[in-house]
């Protein structure tokens, strides 16, 4: 199962900050250097796709998959409009589970994450790490503080396209060449998005438009390019992230309301808990009543918290007005992202007012 939720940017947050700290002088520079690191580590270990497919050690199913993502990369080209370059056209093996591990904290009685602020993308709701030990360890510091904090795995993330070489370009990663063909091509559509416009500091704006554009083109693919086989197992994923969407909102929506009203933190916290156990209660039900048993969700349930929550919010606030501006734009993706790339550009409230 794909994570619930990664944000897109980590890897750009990494290296290019990093480097522009690297080399004017910014504090905190550990982070930074393990962030350079760790991509470069990455894109070292990545090989020309065609090198895997002629290599004999190479297993047929990996070939396979290495097949399926270079027809999907392909598409996002000619039917989706996404940039053709260098990015997932290699792959790597890193030998772990997931590309980065990010980390998000918000206050006890509140759902707003609490930013970093770097070059280049401006703030941001979480910090990415490349060693799930040094992402337990920061976390460890914000609770410290008091705050509530989630540190979860990221199987892929986008450097934007900015940064030069294509050997430094974003490839392929066992963490997700083995997703379900529809969750495949949803997750490059995905991060292919995050190099046609960007709205510096504006998380929301940018995942949401991603998120669009997955759906939009995975649908697509499904339609034009997919078997009976992978579009009923893209169907079954649909029903359970539409449902898990809808109970997440819902009780976002209630912990909000409860945190912003007038009680005391006393009562706050008592209904916080009520809250909590509720969700449970109904997690279950569609665990039991609609999804057969599925359990896909469970760690996140298990985990939740105020961070948590946060997170699910910057994926999916706003992609429903993205989904109705490509309508107005007669879904043509070329005067879609033209439209995005305007409004990327404008002051935050100025987009949000212009994109609503």
């Amino acid at each position: 199962m794909a994570s619930v939720a990664s944000f897109g940017t980590a890897g750009v947050v990494a290296l290019v900050a990093g480097t522009v700290c690297l080399t004017s002088g910014c504090s905190n520079l550990g982070y930074y250097a393990q962030s350079v690191g760790g991509h470069l580590a990455i894109v070292r270990s990545a090989r020309p796709v065609p090198d895997w497919l002629a290599d004999d050690a190479t297993p047929t199913v990996l070939k396979q998959r290495l097949q399926l993502a270079q027809r999907i990369r392909d598409y996002a080209v000619t039917e989706l409009g996404e940039p053709d370059n260098a990015s997932y056209r290699r792959y790597a093996d890193l030998q772990r589970g997931a590309a980065v591990w990010n980390v998000v904290a918000a206050p006890e009685l509140s759902l707003t994450l609490q930013t970093w602020c770097f070059p280049v993308v401006g703030c941001v709701g979480y910090r990415g790490y490349y060693a799930r030990a040094d992402a337990d360890a920061f976390a460890a510091t914000l609770r410290a503080q008091g705050q509530e904090v989630s540190v979860y795995g990221v199987p892929a993330y986008s450097t934007l396209g900015l940064l030069p070489f294509d050997a430094f370009a974003d490839p392929l990663l066992n963490t997700f060449i083995d997703y379900p063909e529809g969750e495949l091509a949803s997750l490059i559509f995905h991060e292919l998005a995050h190099q046609i416009a960007f709205a510096k500091g504006d998380t929301v704006f940018n995942e949401s438009f991603a998120t669009a554009v997955e759906r939009i083109g995975s649908a697509r693919w499904l339609v034009e390019c997919a078997d009976a086989k992978a579009r009923k197992d893209f169907e079954r994923f649909e029903v359970r992230s539409a449902d898990f969407r809808a109970l997440t909102a819902r009780y976002r929506n209630e912990f909000n309301t409860l945190y912003g009203s007038a009680a005391s933190d006393d009562a706050k916290r008592t209904g916080k808990a009520a809250l909590m156990a509720r969700l449970r209660t109904d997690y279950a039900s569609l665990k039991s009543e609609r999804w057969g048993g599925f359990s896909g969700y469970d760690g996140w349930l298990a985990r939740a918290n105020n961070a948590s929550f946060g997170v699910l919010a910057a994926y999916n606030e706003l992609v429903p007005d993205f989904e109705r501006l490509f309508e107005r734009e007669g879904r043509d993706f070329t005067r879609f992202y033209a439209e995005v790339r305007r409004l990327a550009a404008l002051p935050e409230n100025e987009r949000r007012s212009a994109l609503r």
